[in-house]
């Protein structure tokens, strides 16, 4: 079966499911995408690892196996999406350690994390590809086949968009100065509340 490498589209909150968001995912050479329902430490977790400004002042899970694994000269060197089984995607880490290869079970959230800490490729199946991937508003044809969860298919109709798009809190970000954000940014990473930090990350974003 061949392989096709995915890149990192970016992260919506779920509308209808408290604390789920959907991790989408783009094919390198195509329009499809594979949205993937994961939780909230990981979304903050994936969102950290893609906001390079975000610096935590203590290592995250994640980083800390990615310090273990630098320390005991682990590298993952890709991620795959192997599998779809009523509607949850499985994944495996490829690790090579002394130019032995290694293949670790992973949660897909998890491998993803990891991969962006490792610069690691992600790859899926064309058939899994085939089964769950979808196509943006405008973009034609739609989901070939249902991919199994309900939760996917209301991330599709309401969520994907062409920007990172994380939960809203009460704080209306575009009334505050650039300056006043990045204050906040800095409180927020000082008190370890990434989720906010990452919404706050997103706003400056916006405006540069």
């Amino acid at each position: 079966m061949s392989l096709v490498r995915l890149n990192i589209k970016g992260i919506s909150y779920s509308q209808t499911q408290n604390g789920a968001y959907a991790l989408i995912l783009s094919e390198l050479d195509g329009e499809r995408k594979l949205p993937i329902v994961i939780g909230a430490f990981e979304a903050q977790s994936i969102a950290i690892a893609l906001e390079k400004e975000i610096k935590p002042p203590r290592p995250l899970t994640h980083d800390l196996f990615r310090n273990f694994a630098d320390r005991f000269k682990i590298v993952v060197k890709q991620v795959i999406i192997h599998k779809l089984v009523d509607g949850v995607f499985y994944s495996s880490l490829i690790c090579e350690r002394d130019k032995t290869e290694e293949i670790i079970d992973a949660r897909t959230s998890d491998a993803i994390a990891l991969a962006l800490r490792f610069d690691a490729p992600i790859f899926t199946y064309k058939n899994i590809l085939d089964k769950a991937g979808i196509f943006l508003k405008g973009e034609e044809p739609q989901r070939k086949e249902p991919a199994g969860k309900e939760e996917e298919e209301i991330i599709a109709e309401e969520l994907l968009s062409d920007d990172i798009e994380i939960k809203a809190d009460d704080t209306n970000y575009k009334k505050l100065s650039l300056s006043e954000l990045k204050d906040l940014l800095s409180q927020a990473v000082h008190n370890e509340d990434y989720e906010k930090a990452a919404r706050i990350r997103d706003e400056i974003s916006k405006r540069k």
